[in-house]
């Protein structure tokens, strides 16, 4: 992925006073590079539900963060505001210092949505970009800091289930511009600024990544948000 430092295979633990952007960089490395292997695990029961799904990636990531990124952990359904709960999250197995900031084992360095490409119906079928006055989509409650009120990057991870990463990155693309072209038809603002970057695809292993910037809305740490979109072909 561009501009994403690639960690060794083996981590190991890092030593107090890592820059935070690296740190946060390189766990999104290890989930991309661990998304395939998950896939194609021979042990994983087939399931097709999202809480499925992100409950399996949960277990696998933690269980290769133990031998291969021994000071990271994950979390499934971290809470959020109200009542919200963010899919996945990952934190430190112990407190240090990044950056300028002390961390604890309870403060999410990570967080990340997980959502099925397509949609399970078809009234949510735009719920990885709006889920409109319903509040349920992916990059919404990130815009509108319902979820990653105190980061400043977090994610979305896509389990492709039909078509293509291409075709969904095209068609995201077209969700939010017509977002953008009628300011009325969701509770938070859109516009082209907020389309996805250029898609980065594998095809050998059947992954594909790309990043995006939102303007904020509510109480959060920063005015923009920086997602980054880890797709995985099912």
């Amino acid at each position: 992925m561009t501009g994403r430092s690639r960690p060794e295979q083996h981590i190991g633990q890092i030593t107090n006073g890592i820059n935070e952007n690296t740190l946060v960089l390189q766990v999104f490395a290890f989930i991309e590079r661990q998304l395939p292997e998950w896939r194609d695990d021979p042990s994983r029961p087939p399931v097709d539900s999202e809480p499925r799904l992100n409950a399996q990636l949960c277990h696998f990531l933690n269980s290769r963060a133990r031998s291969n990124f021994p000071m990271m952990q994950f979390m499934h359904e971290e809470p959020q505001q109200g009542h919200r709960q963010v899919d996945l999250s990952a934190s430190l197995t112990e407190s240090r210092l990044i950056g300028a900031c002390q961390y604890s084992i309870y403060d999410p360095l990570l967080l990340l949505e997980g959502k099925r490409l397509p949609a399970p119906s078809r009234g949510r079928e735009r719920e990885y970009v709006t889920g409109l006055n319903d509040k349920s989509g992916g990059i919404q409650r990130f815009k509108l800091g319902l979820y990653a009120a105190n980061q400043k990057v977090a994610g979305i991870i896509g389990y492709i289930q039909g078509e293509t990463a291409q075709h969904w990155h095209t068609t995201i693309n077209s969700w939010i511009e017509q977002l953008s072209r009628n300011p009325g038809q969701d509770v938070c603002r859109w516009s082209a600024r907020d389309k996805l970057n250029t898609l980065e695809n594998d095809p050998r292993n059947g992954v594909a990544t790309c990043s995006s910037r939102h303007k904020r809305s509510g109480s959060t740490i920063t005015a923009t948000i920086e997602l980054h979109h880890l797709w995985v072909n099912m």
